[in-house]
């Protein structure tokens, strides 16, 4: 089974190393336009096998698709990250041909690949993919929901003293900081509502928190986080290489469910070793409607630079 991360930044090399720690991958294939940076970071990463008792082979290369060619799964990391005060949407221009030009390339020597998105704007480099690759539409995958969900949970968890663990909460929506849409009315702290333990305010501020999430953690550090969405990304490569059919938020594409037609958007999803096997519905409250619709249209109106620019 062999795995490839395309991006050897930081985000990249945490999900490459979060992948070979826990045996995911047979081989994993590291990728960077940047001479010799991704080969340093698989021979550091190699390193750790000795000590940390994994035996999955990272090989690093330096923007070789053919040693890419036979890859179950990529994971796509590439373009710039956000800086402090950047929106993730004002990464659209330069990101998009970045993209573009990487899943040609991966499609090229793994016809039968499975692609999963981490670049930003993450919905609109979904929705590109899936223009550019020609790939069935279960075969191009958004990761941002499992991240958004997973620091939603965190949010909860720190309100009510929490394990993480112990709560089920999810974000749909888009993977923006005013489109996404923490579900705190559906979180449950092991199956009791969690609104049972929060008043309105508490539910508003871990509501606020979550959605701002990145961008603090951007402000904070300087430039976007890669711990949380390595291990995002590593989790639903799990689930694909291991066939785990486990239930994430996925920006994936919409052909009429959720009343939304041809975008790519954050809804849940069961993924296995068909990419994103099928969709879950959500029996929805009217002002959550209108959430998901707005933030529907806010993507939609990302995508549609794709068009105007001429990029797909």
């Amino acid at each position: 089974m062999k795995v490839t991360v395309v991006g050897a930044g930081a985000v990249g090399a945490t999900t490459a190393d979060n992948i070979i720690r826990r045996n995911i991958a047979e081989e994993l294939v590291l990728l960077d336009i940047k001479e010799g940076f991704a080969e340093g970071k698989a021979q550091d990463m190699s390193q750790t096998a000795a000590l940390l008792g994994f035996e999955s082979k990272i090989k690093g290369v330096t923007n070789d698709y053919l040693a890419t060619a036979g890859s179950t799964v990529a994971v796509i990391t590439s373009g710039i990250p956000r800086k402090p005060g950047m929106t993730r949407e004002e990464l659209i221009g330069t990101n998009a041909n970045i993209v573009k030009t990487v899943v040609e390339n991966l499609v090229k020597h793994s016809p039968d690949i499975i692609i999963l998105i981490v670049s930003n704007p993450m919905d609109t480099m979904t929705y590109l993919a899936l223009k550019s690759s020609g790939l069935p539409k279960n075969r191009i995958i958004g990761m941002g929901g499992a991240l958004d969900s997973a620091r939603f949970r965190y949010q909860i968890s720190e309100k009510l003293n929490a394990a993480a663990t112990d709560l089920n909460a999810i974000v749909i929506g888009g993977h923006g900081d005013a489109t996404m849409i923490p579900l705190i009315k559906h979180a449950t702290w092991n199956s009791v509502k969690v609104s049972d333990f929060l008043s309105e305010e508490e539910e508003a501020d871990i509501v606020q928190k979550t959605m701002v999430g990145g961008a603090t953690l951007t402000s904070l550090i300087g430039t976007s986080a890669w711990y949380a969405p390595g291990a995002a990304a590593a989790a639903m490569v799990e689930s694909i290489v291991r066939n785990q059919g486990k239930l994430f938020t996925a920006s994936v594409y919409l052909d009429g469910e959720f009343g939304q037609q041809d975008i790519t958007l954050g809804v849940p999803v069961i993924i296995n070793n068909k990419g994103w096997d099928r969709i879950i519905p959500l029996d929805l409250a009217p002002e959550e409607e209108e959430l998901f619709t707005k933030s529907a249209d806010a993507v939609r109106a990302m995508n549609k630079v794709l068009v105007d620019e001429g990029i797909i």
